[in-house]
């Protein structure tokens, strides 16, 4: 286990990186606001594991962009992230930009 989160923002996107869990995200949490600004897409491909917490964060971070007049897509979902988005019927809210296409 990677037992990490790393981020980085390029041309407007989000990318995550390593394990999105409750163990990992405190440091996106605390910069999030920050995190969020200008953000039209979120990567997510390069996620090893993203639990119940990780969702709730990615849920959240989409409420932000929001908040900024922005209405972020999420590229790179993979299939056991979408279960979980699935599991929690949030397909809604989580929207894949391999969905809009």
């Amino acid at each position: 286990m990677a037992d990490h989160l790393s981020w980085r923002i390029e041309a407007g996107t989000l990318f995550l990186q390593g394990e999105l869990d409750r163990e990992t995200l405190l440091g996106l949490w605390q910069q999030r606001e920050t995190a969020m600004q200008n953000i039209a897409a979120i990567d997510v491909s390069a996620l090893q594991r993203v639990d119940s917490a990780g969702l709730a964060l990615l849920v959240h971070l989409r409420q932000i962009a929001q908040q900024q007049g922005a209405a972020p897509v999420f590229r790179g979902v993979t299939d056991k992230l979408h279960s979980l988005i699935t599991l929690y019927n949030l397909q809604q809210i989580i929207v894949s930009a391999d969905d809009t296409a």
